[in-house]
């Protein structure tokens, strides 16, 4: 036999099975545990799914045209969908609509914009 302690003998307290009510504890900590981590997870999902939108949205304005009503001292403007200088979102137009509000003699395209690129040719 050795001279060292086996793992029973480090301790004054010989090893016990754990009882039902420690056991039931230590299942509820588990997963209690288990349920933060799928939490995590769900709002790791819903900000990648939140960017997503979002990025589709971006594009299929990006895709668009959208006109910022006549002013009183300024005419009707055709932005591109996704033109920041007249952020509003929705009311998009499609090519054909665009091209017509293009020849309205109070619609102008967008100097920053430039709507007008691209709707000439197909």
């Amino acid at each position: 036999m050795s001279d060292w302690p086996g793992p029973y003998e480090l301790d004054d307290h010989p090893y016990r099975e754990p009882t039902p009510l420690e056991k039931g504890r230590a299942v509820v900590q588990w997963l209690e545990y288990q349920l933060r981590q799928a939490r995590r997870r769900v709002q790791e999902l819903e900000a990648q799914e939140a960017k997503e939108r979002q990025r589709r949205e971006q594009a299929y304005a990006g895709r668009r045209w959208k006109v910022e009503p006549e002013r009183a001292d300024a005419a009707a403007l055709l932005h591109r969908g996704d033109c920041a200088t007249y952020p509003v979102a929705g009311g998009y137009i499609d090519r054909d609509h665009a091209r017509v509000a293009l020849e309205m003699p109070d619609v102008e395209p967008c100097q920053v914009c430039r709507p007008d690129t691209g709707l000439t040719h197909r």
